[in-house]
């Protein structure tokens, strides 16, 4: 099964210095049919203005896992971390035990990133928080794990779930095999331009939902950039 939600489907929500797209039940925006998929719990698409910031909030026991798309992120928490993740890279915040962080744009231009949130299958871990860099060529007509879980995947940015935060970039008609063995499920999002899953169109931003099908393509039909969460 594979169910294609246009960017225009998505919850919304904006104010004087952020626009989102919700993929999943999120704040105001609530949905029955739409409370993630499998670990998978929020997917936000954001858009925050130059000075914009989500001042100091709590999460526990959530992986929180940021792609930069456009632009930066300045993070802080009572943890004594603080760092910028620039457009490409990614942080992950393990909320575990508990943990205050604010996210602000402290850039003269907008910034947009993806913030996904997957439940974690360990509950009352220590706090983290991490960023790094992921050169833009380890990505070009391959899915590179971003963030990860699972044993086998080396280099990516921990988090604790059987599941994988992947990206790729795609040349005009380049093409990507992921295999979902044994029944994993899968949730990507075009960051830009346009593919097609399996034949089926996708237009920029929108999300796709895979259920049921041990591999899917992914063809380019513009240059594009894929974010993918493979869960169990």
């Amino acid at each position: 099964m594979i169910l294609v939600t246009t960017l225009k489907e998505l919850g919304h929500f904006k104010n004087e210095w952020l626009e989102a797209r919700y993929h999943f039940s999120f704040a105001d925006y609530a949905d029955p049919s739409r409370m993630g998929l499998g670990a998978l719990r929020v997917w936000n698409d954001d858009t925050i203005q130059s000075g914009g910031k989500f001042l100091p909030h709590p999460h526990r026991d959530m992986e929180i896992i940021t792609f930069l798309r456009r632009g930066a992120i300045t993070h802080e928490d009572n943890l004594g971390n603080r760092g910028v993740t620039n457009a490409g890279n990614v942080q992950v915040m393990s909320a575990g035990t508990g943990v205050m962080h604010s996210e602000a744009n402290l850039e003269d231009d907008i910034t947009t990133l993806f913030q996904i949130w997957i439940i974690p299958a360990e509950r009352n871990i220590t706090p983290r928080w991490e960023t790094r860099e992921f050169p833009s060529d380890s990505r070009s007509g391959r899915l590179h794990v971003l963030a990860s879980g699972r044993a086998n995947d080396k280099g990516a940015l921990k988090i604790f779930q059987d599941a994988a935060v992947m990206g790729a970039t795609l040349r005009p008609g380049e093409e990507i095999v992921h295999g979902l063995p044994g029944g994993r499920k899968a949730y990507l999002v075009p960051a830009r331009g346009e593919i097609t899953v399996n034949g089926i169109a996708v237009s920029e931003r929108a999300g796709v939902e895979i259920q049921s099908e041990e591999t899917i393509t992914m063809t380019a039909l513009t240059e594009a950039e894929v974010v993918l969460v493979d869960v169990a």
